[in-house]
């Protein structure tokens, strides 16, 4: 709404399409103004002052007060701004972020005067210029007026629905700011270096009620009209700020420091939020001690919001979920869902402190904040709830980390971004899972005290301000050689002897080694040869998209790395650092057997040349408890990696693993599984149907045992039933009879039952999979889909839908999750994937991705981890070299394609899988006739 009397600037817009950026996201600040970029200072034609990205530096937000008024009804806002800003350059320009917003009036307050807006939509910024110089050293207070509608999509300050039980839709309007969405909803300096105070009111009706990062105390204005006036918040950027209006209901509960927390779900689910809510209070309990620094609000909101295109995110005092990763619903919420939920929460409230307190200078370094709150989540999950063993999936992070970061289009933890685009595709497997990883690695090198000692240290000094890589390196390098007041003071400290005993060594070493891991991209191999009593050792890059027979590439690369081993000789954990590209250890010269990476500690690959694995295939088979299970895991999935990095035959992986009878840990038998499977569901999709038979009936034999000891029930530790939903799950889509007649008859009591009977969580996914075979079966699915208040149901509903082998039915559920209705846009990219997980699906759905690109990008943003799921998941799984040209024309074809670094990733993998087959595919062949020939010997005796 424009005031009487007050001018429309509109005449005002400027673009400036196609200028480029003069400074780089690795520099340092420049000064105000670099050489011939002082803004002009004349009113005559204007021209937008600021070419660069990143705002200019001379001006310093202090503090934001926002009034907004969302009208649910009409689907838009209005809202004012006023910005404490400090000036430390004299100039007549405030160059900040606006995107999407009409600006109506802008002014300094002292002034009185209604200032020219210029906009650059190009870059997202707007530029006020003031006739009244504005002076060095002083401050001033920016005043704006603003409107927009209430976005489509899942960032800015968007709307979102709910349906409830008896068919009505409510709306609500909820935000999601990072990395660069803050301007969509305010004008402001968007940028995480840019913290400042804010002090928000929101205007709502007294159906609904509003929340945001700060408590608030509610007047009445006008007309029933109220405002929520919220306490002022802490120093924080503007990615963190957060705010809803909805009709929501909470459960609460007070840590024992005295904060409130509270969980919010739409009505209908308020049952759904118990376990959350104890979650949330255990773990910022646990934090606190562990940081030993308080949780600095007096309250932490955790809301369920019903359309998310994230898992959650971590705005300070307001967490924000997706429904399936905050509501557990005991009916329908399997062992696995209330894992995912406890680790979320982790995640997030590991953030208060990691990111929220201590934020990254820039989105180069985003991996401070996600792969710590990786790590975190494990951390916390191991103290707080012993019993979900959640110790046993770090494994898998590092294996996700790892296979991304072995193909050549993987970039280094710390990475050039720039623009939104760029920025949006740092939160990706090497922000969070590697950046996990090699703090894993870091806190064993360092040792467990020294490292929350010194994580400690990096959160008390950087406090409410930006910190970089070496700020990290500098606070655990110092541990052991500084008082906490003279490091966080900023006084030079050294390290001494005894420091050095304990691996922390002087700064530039410390330095020296994390750059390797940081500042490079890759991962290295580490190959083992035994020479009598010594080890050698040499470190190359480790590439799955290339053969070892190529150029030698890999002298390029060098890695620090903190090597452990066990030998039979003793229980000793022995550690050597390995900073050269060969090495040699002195070991025992009688220990039969070696293993390099205990218990995969450190994040590398080890091949063991001469004969090496055929004395662990040996050892496995004899006497395998003398390994622990992170060790027997972590051989079988560097023998398979090394299978596709061509260093190792397929027959010697495959025979390594025939030690899995004998097996009665989950995660190792689970690793061995899950590669069987992998290749059973890539040659599924070709035409190689004895193959395919063959590979699903030696899967079915090898794992008789470990199936049919399999009950159909929730029995067990999380480890066991784990293992049940996936056990259970490949026997049915092996077509196993026993599985197949037992899923039928639950499938039958349930539809019977109308609704209910609850089937077992663990299995219910494998139920309804298998009776969404028939047509009856797969209506009455949908249906139960379309009511269901419960996510994890919905869920598991979903992926059986999908199973189905009609393809009619998999293009009627592509087209429903298009359309948001039945199927909400925030489901649309999984619900691919899951498609193109079907045999049947395969192509379908990367021709409904070829299809409808361009409504795909508008709905998730270029860019995003949607649009990067949904490239590389739906090709991930081509294999042939036609299949690698389709992919190729298209995604070079598609110019938004070819800025993403997903697009390089998915032909990577594709021509990997291409070599694969070309390599391996004879092989086992050959060995699966033999392992049948075997198997019928054995029956014969």
């Amino acid at each position: 709404m424009i005031p009487v009397g007050l001018l429309v600037l509109s005449l005002f817009h400027v673009s400036l399409v196609g200028s480029q950026p003069t400074q780089s996201s690795q520099q340092a600040p420049g000064p105000p103004h670099p050489a011939g970029e002082q803004p002009p200072l004349a009113p005559d034609n204007l021209s937008f002052p600021w070419s660069r990205l990143r705002l200019p530096r001379y001006i310093i937000p202090l503090h934001y007060r926002l009034l907004l008024h969302p009208n649910i009804t009409n689907l838009s806002f209005t809202g004012s701004v006023q910005i404490q800003i400090d000036v430390q350059n004299n100039t007549n320009w405030v160059v900040l972020h606006s995107k999407g917003l009409r600006i109506s009036m802008a002014t300094i307050l002292d002034q009185n005067l209604v200032l020219p807006v210029l906009h650059n939509p190009s870059h997202e910024q707007i530029g006020i210029f003031s006739p009244r110089v504005l002076s060095n050293g002083q401050k001033y207070f920016l005043y704006i007026e603003f409107e927009a509608e209430l976005a489509e999509g899942f960032y800015g300050f968007y709307k979102s629905t709910y349906r409830t039980s008896t068919g009505e839709t409510r709306i609500l309007a909820s935000t999601h700011f990072e990395p660069t969405s803050a301007r969509m909803a305010f004008p402001c300096f968007d940028e995480p270096s840019f913290k400042a105070n804010f002090s928000i009111r929101i205007r709502r009706s007294p159906e609904y009620i509003s929340l945001s990062n700060m408590p608030a105390k509610t007047v009445e204005v006008h007309d029933g009209l109220l405002e929520d006036r919220f306490d002022a918040s802490v120093k924080m950027s503007t990615y963190l700020v957060a705010f809803v209006i909805c009709d929501f209901k909470s459960v609460t509960a007070t840590t024992s420091s005295g904060v409130q927390v509270s969980i919010y779900a739409a009505p209908e689910k308020w049952l759904q939020t118990r376990y959350a809510l104890e979650v949330a209070v255990k773990m910022l309990d646990f934090y606190e001690e562990y940081f030993n620094i308080r949780y600095p609000l007096p309250k932490q909101d955790l809301i369920a919001i019903p359309d998310f295109q994230s898992g959650a995110m971590e705005n300070w005092g307001l967490t924000t979920y997706r429904e399936t990763s905050l509501l557990f619903d005991p009916l329908t919420s399997s062992i696995s869902d209330k894992l995912w939920i406890t680790m979320v929460i982790g995640h997030e409230l590991a953030h208060q402190w990691f990111g929220n307190l201590v934020t990254m200078e820039w989105w180069n370094d985003i991996w401070l904040n996600e792969g710590f709150a990786r790590y975190m989540e494990y951390i916390s999950v191991e103290a707080t709830y012993p019993d979900l063993k959640v110790e046993e999936y770090l494994l898998h992070t590092c294996f996700a980390a790892v296979g991304h970061d072995s193909l050549n289009s993987s970039r280094p933890i710390s990475s050039p971004a720039e623009n939104p685009t760029q920025i949006k595709q740092m939160f990706d497997t090497v922000s969070y899972d590697k950046g996990a990883c090699i703090l894993h690695m870091l806190r064993h090198f360092l040792t467990e005290d020294v490292f929350q000692s010194g994580i400690v240290r990096y959160l008390r000094k950087y406090s409410y301000r930006n910190a970089h890589n070496q700020d990290l390196w500098d606070s655990l390098t110092n541990v052991q050689t500084c008082s906490e007041e003279d490091f966080i003071s900023g006084k030079h400290c050294y390290s001494s002897e005894q420091a050095s005993k304990n691996a922390v060594r002087e700064h530039l070493d410390l330095t020296a080694m994390m750059n390797t891991w940081t500042l490079q991209k890759g991962i290295p191999l580490v190959t083992v040869t035994r020479k009598g009593p010594r080890l050698l050792l040499r470190q190359d890059r480790f590439l799955r998209t290339v053969m070892p027979s190529d150029p030698l590439w890999s002298t390029l690369f060098l890695w620090h790395i903190p090597l452990t081993y066990k030998t039979d000789a003793s229980n000793t954990i022995h550690r050597h650092l390995m900073t050269t590209h060969t090495d040699s250890i002195h070991i025992e010269e009688d220990v039969s057997w070696v293993k390099v990476n205990t218990d995969m500690t450190g994040y590398y690959v080890v091949h063991y040349e001469d004969g090496g694995w055929d004395e662990i295939t040996k050892l496995l088979l004899e006497n395998h408890t003398a390994l622990s299970y992170k060790d027997r895991t972590q051989l079988i999935h560097n023998s398979f990696q090394l299978v596709t990095a061509g260093h190792l035959p397929l027959n010697k992986a495959l025979d390594l693993i025939g030690y899995l009878q004998l097996e009665t840990h989950t995660v190792p038998l689970l690793e061995g599984l899950g590669y069987l499977e992998t290749f059973y569901r890539i040659i599924e999709k070709r035409n190689e149907f004895d193959l395919t038979k063959s590979l699903g009936a030696y899967i079915l034999w090898f794992f008789r045992a470990v199936i049919d000891r399999q009950t159909w029930s929730d029995k067990g530790s999380i480890s066991e039933r784990r293992l049940r939903s996936e056990v259970l799950s490949l026997a049915c889509h092996l077509d196993d009879p026993p599985c197949l007649e037992r899923a039928r008859q639950s499938f039958k009591d349930w539809l019977q039952s109308n609704g209910t009977l609850n089937l077992p969580t663990d299995v219910a996914e494998t139920v309804y999979s298998v009776g969404a075979q028939d047509d009856y079966g797969w209506a009455s699915l949908l249906h139960t889909y379309n009511i269901s208040l419960s996510a994890a149901q919905k869920s598991k509903i979903l992926f059986a839908l999908t199973c189905s082998k009609d393809t009619d039915k998999l293009q009627r559920l592509l087209e429903l999750g298009l359309e948001g209705k039945v199927i909400r846009s925030q489901d649309l990219s999984t619900l691919i994937l899951m498609v193109a997980r079907n045999p049947r699906g395969h192509h379908l759905a990367w021709n409904f991705v070829k299809k409808n690109w361009d409504t795909l990008v508008q709905k998730f943003q270029l860019g995003s981890f949607c649009i990067r799921n949904i490239i590389i998941g739906t090709t991930g799984q081509f294999s042939s070299p036609e299949e690698l040209t389709n992919v190729n024309t298209l995604l070079n074809f598609e110019e938004q394609a070819l800025q993403l670094r997903a697009t390089q990733v998915a032909l990577d993998n594709v021509q990997k899988n291409v070599r694969w087959f070309q390599r391996n595919l004879e092989t086992l062949r050959e060995w699966l006739n033999k392992e049948r020939d075997h198997s019928k010997e054995t029956q014969m005796l």
